[in-house]
Order: structure tokens, then C-alpha cells, then sequence
């Protein structure tokens, strides 16, 4: 009996021994784990601050060849079906694709362009009455201090507090406009270069890919790196198209329903809406707060409501009923993951940042299913924790 005593003992130290290792050893992984991402994070910070203007202007060449890479198929195809695509080969459809693109640009900026321009400038023009409009409505309520009892020094400091704001705005509307056209025109000459990384990568995407493969030994691994490839031409593809469709839709209805409301500017305001449609969360925000204010200085009480009640609606139709269907199985995000995503790629990298954030979630998402498929497992912490149960089911049974 002592005996079995001692060895029962000795059973369950080592046991507890066993427990402990793996459970140090699970400690271990996860520290690892979570010290490479933070060194993965600020690696990519860091080549970002370097190189974000080329990253940029590659990710955008990228993008405009997801855009234009179903107009070339459609080009190519009566060739193809024929046994005629000789006639037709693939830089000449890019080339084709480019004169159709650009013509239709170029003739909806001649059509478009004066009007925006006559808009913008009523716009700068009426500027300074809409800051004179501030200032009568804090006139009229300064004539309402003495029916609240409120202070002269508390009057004085409101008065203060809504001039310097009113000062601030006009200000900072003037240096963001100058700071503006500065930009479009420092990066203007750059913007050529994306036509270009454009065209080589529709004409070697079948080259670019086989590269890609080639990296990986034959077999499990490079059967695993064809399906990931497929789902991320897959989830670009339905985001790039999904963002084309969504700005020209937001920017029609927009300008058709800013007309019907009887807005000022509403071409320049359907415009700015489907434009700031490419950038998440923050686009949208933009224009309906710029819209309500504008509509806030109109002879019509109610024209402010009805502005903000048609954007309202617009909102929630797009992101929960038409958006969905045109993005269809491309990109799965939870609203919530939207934001975060936004955010996070703001602090990472400012207004590229923000435009990025959503694909690149997305394409991380692909990759996480990738890696436990591969692996096998239902979670990258799975095993470990999974590991750590066994252990101590087996320790309870004995």
C-alpha cells in the first residue's frame, strides 16, 4: 500500500510536470506568434513611409487592370470563338480597351467639366455669404441672451467662439483647396505611369502568375498556392468592380436626387459623392455632412431634412441591399470590421491608407483560410489550446 502510494505520487507529479511543459510551451508560441506580427506590423510601416507613393501607385495600376480586364475579354472573345484570336492578340485588345476607355472619359470631362466649373466657382463665390449667414444667425441669438439670462462675459465668449470658428473654416477651406490643386499637380505627371504598370500587367498576368507558382516545390504546395492566387484575383476583382459600379450608382443617384431636392451645386455634389465612394466610411460621411450644411443655408427650412433623410436612405439601401448583390462572394466583412479597418489603415498610412484598408483586410482573410486549410486546423490557437485540454482530460481520467 505505501508503495502504490508513493507511485500514485510520483504519477501525478508527473503529470502536473507535463501540464506545466506544455502549458510553457503553448506561453511560448503565442509570445512568438504575437512578437512577429508586431515586427511584421512595423516592417510594413515602415517600407509604407518609404515607399508609399510607388506601393501606391502600383496597388492603383493593379486595380485599373482588374477594372479594364473584363472589357479586354470582351474585345478578344468574338476573335476566340472564331478561332480568330491571332487576329486579336492580347496587347492589341489592352491597346483597344485603352481607346475605348479613354475616349469615354475624354468626352464626359468636355461634357462635364464647364459645369463643374461654372458650380465650383458659385460655390467659391457664395462662400463668404454662407460665413455673413453664420454670423446674422449668432446676431439673432445674441438677441435671445437677455430672454436667457445668460452673462456679458458668457456672451462675449460665445460670440468669440463662433467667429474664430467661422475664421478657421474659411481658412482652412482655402488652404485645403490650395493644398488641393498644389498636389493634382505635383503628382499629375506620376498619375501616367499607371496606364503603363497597367498594360504590362494585363499582358504578362498569365506570365506574372506562372512566376509566382514557380516558387512553390510541385505538389501539395503548389496546388495550395494556385487556389490561394485564384481566390485573391477572385476577392480583388469583385472589390474593384464592386467599387466601379458603386461610385458611378452613388454619384447618378446623388446628383438626380440633389437636383430634385433643389440643392446648390448638385452636379459638383453628385460628383464629390461618387468619388469619395472609392474611400470607406469616411467618403460617405464627407459628403452628407457638406451637403446638409449647404442645404442648412437654403431659403427652404426643410430643404436640410430632406437632404439628410435622402442620404440616410440612400446609405442603408447600398450597404445592405445593392451592395451586397454586386459584390456577391467577393469580400465578407462585418461592418465593424469596416471601421477598424479604416481606422487602423488611416494611422497606418494617412488617405492611401484609408483608400487600401478594405482589400488588404480582405486579402487577409483569404490568407488566414488558406494557412488552416493547409494546416488542417479549425484556428491558428486551436492546437494549442486543443493540446492543453488532452492533457488535462488525460490527467483528470488517470
Amino acid at each position: 500500500m505505501p508503495e502504490q502510494e508513493e507511485r500514485t505520487v510520483e504519477e501525478k507529479q508527473g503529470d502536473n510536470v507535463v501540464i506545466e511543459r506544455v502549458s510553457a510551451g503553448a506561453t511560448a508560441k503565442v509570445t512568438l506568434i504575437v512578437l512577429a506580427v508586431i515586427f511584421v506590423v512595423y516592417l510594413i510601416q515602415d517600407l509604407v513611409e518609404a515607399l508609399g507613393f510607388l506601393f501606391f501607385l502600383i496597388i492603383v495600376s493593379i486595380f485599373f487592370a482588374y477594372l479594364l480586364e473584363p472589357l479586354v475579354r470582351l474585345i478578344q472573345r468574338p476573335f476566340v470563338v472564331r478561332n480568330l484570336d491571332r487576329l486579336m492578340p492580347r496587347p492589341v485588345a489592352i491597346v483597344v480597351s485603352y481607346i475605348v476607355v479613354f475616349s469615354f472619359l475624354g468626352v464626359a470631362i468636355s461634357y462635364l467639366a464647364p459645369q463643374v466649373a461654372s458650380q465650383i466657382t458659385d460655390f467659391l463665390r457664395d462662400f463668404p455669404n454662407y460665413v455673413a449667414e453664420v454670423q446674422t444667425r449668432i446676431n439673432a441669438i445674441n438677441d435671445r441672451y437677455s430672454e436667457l439670462m445668460i452673462t456679458e462675459d458668457a456672451q462675449k465668449a460665445i460670440n468669440e467662439y463662433f467667429a474664430s470658428s467661422a475664421r478657421n473654416l474659411t481658412d482652412t477651406l482655402t488652404s485645403t483647396i490650395g493644398s488641393a490643386a498644389v498636389s493634382i499637380l505635383t503628382y499629375l505627371p506620376w498619375m501616367l505611369v499607371i496606364p503603363v504598370f497597367a498594360f504590362f500587367f494585363l499582358k504578362d498576368a498569365i506570365v506574372l502568375r506562372n512566376l509566382f507558382l514557380a516558387c512553390f516545390p510541385s505538389g501539395r504546395w503548389r496546388a495550395r498556392a494556385d487556389s490561394l492566387l485564384f481566390d485573391v484575383n477572385k476577392t480583388i476583382a469583385a472589390y474593384t468592380r464592386a467599387q466601379l459600379i458603386s461610385c458611378i450608382l452613388i454619384g447618378s443617384i446623388c446628383t438626380i436626387g440633389f437636383t430634385l431636392i433643389g440643392l446648390n451645386y448638385p452636379l459638383l455634389l453628385g460628383l464629390l459623392a461618387g468619388v469619395l465612394e472609392f474611400v470607406p466610411l469616411l467618403g460617405p460621411v464627407t459628403v452628407a455632412i457638406t451637403a446638409t450644411l449647404i442645404a442648412a443655408f437654403s431659403d427652404d427650412p426643410w430643404q436640410a431634412a430632406w437632404t439628410a433623410g435622402f442620404l440616410i436612405i440612400l446609405r442603408l439601401i447600398h450597404d445592405y441591399v445593392t451592395y451586397p448583390r454586386i459584390v456577391r462572394d467577393g469580400v465578407h466583412l462585418h461592418p465593424f470590421a469596416v471601421i477598424l479597418s479604416v481606422l487602423a489603415g488611416e494611422q497606418i498610412a494617412g488617405i492611401p491608407g484609408v483608400f487600401l484598408s478594405i482589400p488588404v483586410v480582405a486579402l487577409i482573410t483569404v490568407f488566414h483560410k488558406h494557412i488552416l486549410e493547409h494546416s488542417g486546423r479549425t484556428g491558428i490557437f486551436a492546437e494549442i489550446f486543443k493540446n492543453r485540454e488532452e492533457v488535462a482530460e488525460a490527467s483528470t481520467e488517470e
